[in-house]
């Protein structure tokens, strides 16, 4: 029992790579045989956790190192300490076996372990009769790790922690800890160089920036009563229901009295019935992950099993996903897998290695955004991200995924020039990892969490994105539930800011969106991304002066909602606000004691409740049989007129009027004789509008309507069978 002095001084230089060896308690020819280090002690005396007392240690070195033979079997142990007159109990980490077991060694090496986040990063546990946190962090080229904290003075000499065979993953187990405690990982890499403290990939929670310590949390208390709602969505098939996203930044929605960010409790109480008010079905947050950097807004996270501090505790955000549910909103998040940040603390060269991204810049390095690339070919690396998806399902019950700039995943060659990148063993530009991960983590939460559906912000024609990933299908069948049509955003909004007298030659920006408009399953988008660094608002993206502004806008939002696919409005947008986005301002809500913009919300939230009503307007909005073209062709007056229809539902015709001059009248083909009520008219006085339209309806006769169509204005008539 007696180790070498080299052993001792690495042990208490903080080079030892296997502490257990030497601390603890160890069976010898004298009895049990107990060693720990205890800096400032003059006395140590052992004890059971009940409190027996074993016997009392001698202190072999000033450090604070004391050992001895003791009373017992071998058990965990608590040192009652002594010294410059204080006294203090202390217990023993390296007295307690591991908490890991052979299952989670097999499946972590597989890289097919699910339920990572309940084994990796720090929990609180009852382990061998104490409590405690055990952490558990992988690192397989570090020559040493030690967690350190607010309860060892942040030391990285103290509490090594134990290696796992071949795994590459460290564990400890530390009594008598609590909720709360701040810590970091002390890593040193395979030449025995310290790193710079590592905050915790898998840490729950995380301290408010600038700090950047993860915090241990305690195991969720949250009691859901959302079993209702996500029993509704697990038995529908949201390809054919109303989806309506309101996206939010939930540091700039709004602000408390003092210009802080609200809790997520505040949030609870203005946001959802808000959005309720307003008719969405769900909100989408840019990324809450906890993230160092306010205008990255989230994009670069650090910590992704964190929600961020920045707006309260994680149990805050569990009851805001809860109230949400309970007044029937779903809550989706947007999901950051395409890069990290290099930040210090981070995964940057985690365990001195290359170990989340690749060791060549050529695919390791995102020149856009200046960040890492995770290698998503390594299987522990998939299985991290892959469990990080399922995690905000099952933690905090979230209804879907965004994933952010898919496209960047898809190409080896995104944002690259020749020689800048290594193509792929077929001498191909795609990047099958990445291909293989997405497939991965959409097969993993549709199979475990029915309801929960995926979204794909990709921007180019990559076949298949929301088609099945079936592993007999192609391999570039992605499996998304829904992908972002960038495309009719691109289109759409390129032709609202030409001037009407100019439409007429850009006829096919409206028109060519529906040659591919049910290849995918669609969410038309109009994001924070067309509000920001110089694009300026919605509203000042229109053509015209004011009036025909909110006119424009009007005739947009309402052709949007008449347009097959699922529906995203940024906020903000809803009330047509005139500034561009700021992440460190809240909205212009004062706007909304204007007509003008009150005008623009009265007719958002008006189609969001049409668009849930009729289904015609929902039920088939990614298949071909919900659409069919009425008028296609007038470019000359840039009119636009098609039918929406689902089975069993009265057919509604969308009638578009991209010029400011009314036309009166406009005769319109209609598959039915009979009564056409006019259920949505964007140029009501209602929404600030001139007040021209149908007087409530019109009647076709041999297959046609003379119709009125106001100046700028989309009309929705509903045949009345």
């Amino acid at each position: 029992m007696t180790p070498s002095a080299s052993a001792i001084r690495a042990l208490l230089d903080g080079t030892s790579d296997d502490p257990f060896a030497l601390l603890g308690a160890h069976p010898g020819p004298a009895g049990l045989f107990a060693r720990t280090w205890v800096p400032g002690a003059e006395v140590v005396e052992a004890h059971t956790l009940a409190g027996a007392p074993l016997g009392t240690l001698e202190r072999v070195d000033d450090a604070g190192l004391f050992e001895g033979v003791i009373a017992g079997e071998r058990q965990p142990l608590r040192y009652r300490a002594q010294g410059g007159g204080v006294e203090w109990w202390a217990g023993d980490p390296y007295s307690f076996g591991p908490v890991l077991g052979p299952t989670d060694d097999f499946l972590m090496n597989e890289g097919t372990h699910r339920r990572l986040y309940d084994k990796m990063g720090a929990h609180l546990i009852e382990h061998e009769g104490a409590s405690g946190v055990h952490f558990a962090v992988w690192a397989p080229n570090a020559s040493r790790v030690a967690v350190v904290g607010d309860f060892n003075d942040w030391d990285a000499r103290r509490y090594g922690m134990r290696r796992r065979g071949d795994t590459g993953v460290w564990e400890i187990f530390l009594p008598d800890i609590g909720a709360g405690r701040a810590y970091k990982f002390a890593i040193q890499g395979p030449d025995g160089a310290l790193q710079p403290l590592k905050a915790d990939p898998f840490a729950f929670a995380a301290e408010l920036r600038p700090k950047t310590a993860s915090l241990t949390t305690a195991p969720p208390a949250h009691e859901w009563g959302d079993a209702d709602h996500r029993a509704a969505w697990a038995a529908v098939d949201p390809r054919r229901v109303p989806i309506s996203i309101y996206e939010v930044h939930a540091g700039s929605w709004d602000r408390d009295e003092n210009g802080w960010f609200l809790s997520w409790d505040q949030l609870g109480d203005r946001l959802i019935p808000y959005v309720v008010e307003m008719g969405f079905t769900h909100i989408e947050f840019m990324p809450i992950s906890e993230h160092p950097y306010d205008p990255s807004w989230g994009y670069q996270t650090t910590g992704l099993y964190a929600p961020s501090a920045r707006f309260g505790d994680v149990e805050g955000f569990a009851r805001f996903v809860d109230g949400a549910h309970r007044a029937g909103l779903g809550v989706l998040l947007d999901w950051v897998p395409a890069h990290f940040p290099v930040d210090a603390h981070g995964l940057s060269r985690f365990d001195g290695t290359a170990l989340y991204e690749h060791q060549d810049p050529r695919l390791g390095f995102h020149p856009d955004w200046n960040t890492a690339i995770y290698n998503f070919g390594r299987r522990e690396v998939s299985s991290f991200l892959v469990n990080n998806a399922l995690f905000w399902a099952e933690r905090y019950h979230v209804d879907g995924l965004r994933v952010d700039a898919v496209a960047s995943m898809l190409y080896r060659d995104y944002s690259r020039k020749a020689g800048e990148w290594i193509p792929n063993a077929e001498g191909g530009r795609e990047n099958w990892e990445a291909v293989d991960f997405l497939r991965a983590t959409n097969r993993a939460v549709y199979a475990e969490h029915p309801g929960v559906f995926t979204v794909a912000e990709e921007s180019t024609s990559w076949p298949g994105v929301s088609a099945p990933a079936f592993d007999e299908g192609p391999r570039t069948a992605l499996g998304f539930g829904f992908k972002w049509n960038m495309g009719w955003m691109h289109d759409t909004l390129q032709y609202m800011a030409r001037e009407p007298v100019h439409r007429r030659h850009h006829h096919d920006a409206i028109t060519f969106g529906l040659v591919y408009a049910f290849d995918e399953n669609f969410v038309l988008p109009l994001s924070h991304d067309e509000v920001v660094h110089g694009k300026g608002s919605l509203l000042t993206k229109m053509a015209g002066d004011d009036w025909q502004q909110f006119a424009n806008l009007r005739a947009y939002y309402a052709m949007m909602w008449g347009y097959p696919g699922k529906k995203l409005l940024f906020m903000g947008q809803e009330f047509a606000q005139r500034r561009e986005w700021s992440e460190e301002l809240a909205l212009d809500w004062g706007l909304t004691n204007s007509s003008s913009h009150d005008g623009v919300r009265k007719l958002v939230r008006d189609l969001n409740r049409l668009y849930r009503e009729k289904p015609a307007l929902h039920a088939r909005d990614c298949e071909g049989e919900g659409f069919e073209w009425l008028v296609s062709d007038d470019a000359d007056h840039s009119v636009f007129v098609w039918l929406r229809k689902a089975p069993g539902a009265a057919p509604i015709a969308v009638i578009v009027n991209m010029t400011p001059v009314a036309r009166m009248p406009y005769r319109v083909p209609l598959p039915h004789d009979g009564r056409w009520r006019e259920i949505v008219n964007s140029d009501a006085q209602d929404y600030w509008g001139s007040g021209l339209g149908n007087l409530g309806g019109v009647v076709a006769t041999n297959g046609a309507a003379e119709v009125t169509l106001p100046p700028l204005a989309t009309l929705m008539l509903e045949w009345e069978a």
